[in-house]
C-alpha cells in the first residue's frame, strides 16, 4: 500500500498524537508499505499562533523509513490574538444552527493556516492507495485530506482524537465544544472510516450520526521494551529528592491541571508533608507567566524540568510514587500506560474518554478536574498507603500488557487500512460527503 499519512505535527516534534501516527507509520513501512507523512514545520505547538515560536527547517526528510513532508505555517495579522478569535468566531457560527457547515469549513482553513499543503495536494501527481488524518482540531488539515481522497477516489481514515472534556455529558462543556463544532463532526461522518480512541469516542460519533459499523476502537498502545529500563535511584540522587515523589508528564498548561497540582502539592506541604512534585514537558507561555507570579513559598516542592529526553523520563517514572495527570483534555493518555509500566499508581481527572482508560479504585484515582483538595486527598491517601500503591500499579501493568500494547494495537489498524483498499469501491458519494462537500447545512 502507499499511504499518506497527515498530522499537524511530526518528528522531531514531539507529543502524544506524534507519538501514535509514527508508530502506526514505522510498522507499516517496516512490512513494506510506503508512508508518506504530510505536516507542518511546527516543532514548537505554539507556532499555529506565535510566528516566534520554533520551526522545523528541512521541508523534507526521512524518519525510520517513513518520507516526511513538511509544509510552512502561515499567520494571519496579528496571530496571537487573530488565532484564539477565529477559533471563538468558528465555536460561535456552530452553535448557530442557520450557519452553512461549509462557512465554517472555509474559514476554519486559517487555524491553521497551511496554504502550501493544500496547494501541493491539488497538484501532486503521486500515486497513493488511503489518506488518513489525525487530530479533530486541526481540521483544516484533515478537510484537505478527505478532498484530495474524494478527487482520488480512495478511502479517507479519520483519528479524531476528540477531547469530550469534563461535563456531564461528552462534548458538553465549554472547552470539548471547540472539538465537536458541527464542521468538525461532519469531517468524521464523511470519512470511510473512523478510529476511536475508547469506547466513549466511539458513543459519541455514533449519537452523531456515524454508522457504528464505520468506527473501531484501537486507541494507542505502547512498547513496553521502549518504556522501561529507568533508575530512580539516579533521578533522586540527580535532584536531592527526599520523601514522596509524584511526577507528571505534559505540556505544563491549566487544562492539563498543571496549576492544580502544584496548589494539590502546597496545601500538603503546608500538612507538614515531604512531597516533591515533579513536572515534565513543554513549558507554555501561560505557564510560564503563572508560575512567575508565584510565591516563593508556592514554588516550594515544585520541581520543573521542561521538555526531557527519553532517559530522564524514564529515571522520572522508575522514581516517583504517584503518576498524576489530572487534565481535562485528554482524549485517552498514552503517558497512564507507561507510568503503569512501572508499577505506579495514577490520578486522574473525571474527563470522558480517560475514565475508559483508568478504573477508579483499581489502577488509579479519579477526581473531578479541578478540585484541589480532593487532588491533594487523592495523593495522600496513595503516600499513606504503600501496599495499596503497589497493587494499583500491578493492575495497571496487567492492562497494559493484556490490552494496550503496540503489538495488539497495530494489526487492528493494518487491517482496517487493508480491507479499506482491497478492491471494494469506497463509499465517496453517500449524502453525508456529499452535504460536506457541497457545503450545505447539517
Amino acid at each position: 500500500m502507499r499511504i499518506l499519512h497527515i498530522i499537524q505535527r511530526y518528528w522531531p516534534a514531539y507529543g502524544g498524537a506524534e507519538i501514535h501516527f509514527h508508530e502506526i507509520s514505522v510498522r507499516l513501512v517496516a512490512e513494506g508499505h510506503h508512508i508518506t507523512v504530510a505536516t507542518t514545520d511546527a516543532l514548537d505547538f505554539e507556532l499555529f499562533w506565535d510566528p516566534s515560536r520554533r520551526r522545523i527547517g528541512e521541508p523534507e526528510g526521512h524518519r525510520d523509513g517513513v518520507r516526511i513532508l513538511r509544509f510552512p505555517v502561515r499567520h494571519l495579522p496579528f496571530p496571537p490574538l487573530a488565532y484564539p478569535a477565529w477559533r471563538r468566531l468558528l465555536w460561535i457560527l456552530s452553535a448557530l444552527r442557520v450557519v452553512p457547515v461549509g462557512l465554517s469549513q472555509r474559514l476554519s482553513r486559517y487555524t491553521p493556516w497551511v496554504p502550501d499543503l493544500w496547494r501541493w495536494l491539488e497538484q501532486t501527481e503521486e500515486p497513493f492507495d488511503l489518506v488518513a488524518g489525525m487530530t479533530i482540531c486541526f481540521e483544516p488539515l484533515l478537510e484537505a485530506g478527505l478532498r484530495f481522497a474524494r478527487r482520488r477516489g480512495i478511502p479517507f481514515v479519520i483519528y479524531p482524537l476528540t477531547h469530550l472534556g469534563a461535563g456531564a455529558v461528552p462534548g458538553a462543556d465549554a472547552l470539548s465544544r471547540f472539538y465537536t463544532m458541527r464542521h468538525q463532526v461532519a469531517l468524521v461522518r464523511a470519512s470511510d472510516a473512523v478510529v476511536a480512541q475508547t469506547p466513549t469516542e466511539r458513543a459519541f460519533y455514533v449519537r452523531h450520526g456515524v454508522p457504528s459499523e464505520k468506527i473501531v476502537v484501537v486507541g494507542p498502545g505502547v512498547n513496553p521494551q521502549e518504556v522501561v529500563g529507568g533508575n530512580g535511584q539516579r533521578f533522586r540522587a540527580r535532584y536531592n529528592i527526599r520523601g514522596a515523589l509524584v511526577a507528571s508528564v505534559s505540556s505544563l498548561s491549566y487544562d492539563k491541571g498543571t496549576f492544580h497540582l502544584i496548589e494539590a502539592i502546597h496545601h500538603l506541604r503546608r500538612q507538614g508533608r515531604e512531597v516533591t512534585l515533579a513536572l515534565a514537558g513543554t513549558v507554555l507561555q501561560p505557564f510560564r507567566w503563572c508560575w512567575e507570579r508565584l510565591s516563593p513559598d508556592e514554588r516550594e516542592g515544585v520541581l520543573i524540568l521542561g521538555s526531557v529526553g527519553q532517559e530522564e523520563k524514564r529515571d522520572l517514572l522508575a522514581a516517583c510514587d504517584i503518576f498524576a495527570l489530572p487534565s481535562r483534555t485528554d482524549s485517552f493518555g498514552i503517558v497512564y500506560l507507561e507510568a503503569w509500566l512501572y508499577r505506579k499508581p495514577v490520578v486522574a481527572a473525571r474527563t470522558w474518554g480517560v475514565t475508559d482508560v483508568v478504573q477508579d479504585g483499581v489502577d488509579g484515582l479519579i477526581v473531578s478536574f479541578g478540585d484541589v483538595i480532593a487532588l491533594a486527598e487523592a495523593i495522600a491517601y496513595l503516600i499513606d498507603r504503600p501496599g495499596l500503591r503497589e497493587a494499583m500499579g500491578r493492575k495497571g501493568e496487567q492492562k497494559v500488557h493484556s490490552l494496550h500494547t503496540w503489538d495488539r494495537k497495530y494489526p487492528l489498524i493494518r487491517d482496517l487500512y487493508s480491507r479499506l483498499t482491497g478492491g471494494r469501491r469506497c463509499a465517496s458519494y453517500t449524502s453525508s460527503i456529499s452535504t460536506l462537500l457541497t457545503g450545505s447545512g447539517v
